[in-house]
């Protein structure tokens, strides 16, 4: 997370979630790739409208986009958390404030989002169907004009949270929420041969921690549902945070702030990431707890199994 720190700006941050209606679920899942890359442009093309509109923004602002497919209960949720710059820049990279009336606790009204995002997705799926690029069955296709319709006249859910607190919450948050799959293992309570029991928030509830056993295969048939297509990138990046010259894009922005320029990004090793954070040596010999461990070898398979190289670690005292 070094390098999404080096490009952060020392402004405010808001937290957006775009999410899908269960009615598309089934379409979803069978179109995965194109669809959750949809997801990801129909959300972005609503916060890059609306920041060009002078009347909220009149300029590009910095978003940073992560899916996520799964609800508490392990359902199939597709939604994408969006990371919003309060502000942006002008097309000479001034640093234009959000207007006073989108800043007071929320970035846009949802009033002026939802039908933005819905419009977009919707538009763009009548038309790949139309061009029959995606996978549907004959009765999807059949019953397509009513759940549009239906899905026109629905509320979707578009949820603005309040300012976050600083760069070190939005690379924290980022960090959490890009690596994880599914479910955590702190929320695994008991393995059974034939059952699994975790903890979920219950959100029609009061957010009220309650407990679900499943069996084993419903389980794992619903952690399977959340496995991304290969090669598919969970979280990209609009607007300032663009890929093209990404990294010159944010200096010259810091230059025309008249702040200093992030230095240059240091690759800190995973062992000092994870001593740092939660307090795990993983070089300290787990027997003895005083000898350092330092590996001297790799096991390499060749081609009938048998090692080509051993493998080893020493203990220093």
């Amino acid at each position: 997370m070094g390098a999404r720190l080096n490009e952060l700006l020392p402004v405010k941050y808001f937290h957006v979630v775009f999410t899908l209606p269960h009615e598309l679920n089934a379409m979803v899942m069978g179109n995965r790739v194109l669809l959750f890359k949809l997801l990801f442009d129909s959300a972005a093309h609503c916060l890059l409208t609306l920041g060009a509109d002078p009347k909220w923004l009149g300029a590009t602002p910095s978003i940073t986009a992560v899916l996520h497919t799964w609800g508490q209960q392990l359902s199939f949720h597709p939604h994408v958390h969006c990371i919003v710059s309060g502000g942006g820049v002008d097309e000479q990279l001034n640093w234009i404030e959000l207007k006073k009336k989108s800043g007071q606790g929320y970035l846009f009204p949802y009033h002026v989002m939802e039908p933005l995002f819905k419009k977009h997705f919707l538009h763009q799926v009548q038309k790949m169907i139309s061009q029959g690029v995606l996978n549907l069955t004959a009765e999807q296709v059949t019953q397509w004009p009513w759940l549009k319709d239906a899905l026109y006249r629905k509320k979707w859910v578009v949820y603005a949270k309040s300012p976050m607190r600083g760069a070190a919450q939005v690379v924290e948050y980022l960090a959490r929420y890009a690596h994880k799959v599914a479910i955590s293992n702190h929320r695994i309570l008991e393995v059974t041969q034939e059952r699994v029991l975790f903890q979920y928030k219950d959100y029609n509830d009061n957010g009220t921690t309650k407990q679900m056993w499943l069996s084993a295969e419903e389980f794992l048939r619903r952690y399977a549902e959340h496995i991304l297509p290969r090669g598919f990138v969970k979280m990209r990046h609009y607007g300032i945070l663009a890929n093209a010259n990404r990294h010159s894009r944010i200096n010259r922005i810091l230059q025309k702030m008249n702040l200093p320029l992030h230095p240059p990004a240091v690759e800190v090793p995973y062992q000092l990431r994870l001593l740092e954070r939660y307090g795990i040596d993983i070089e300290l010999c787990p027997k003895c707890k005083t000898g350092r461990m330092m590996l001297t070898g790799v096991l390499y398979p060749n081609n009938r199994g048998s090692p080509l190289t051993s493998s080893f670690s020493t203990v220093l005292k």
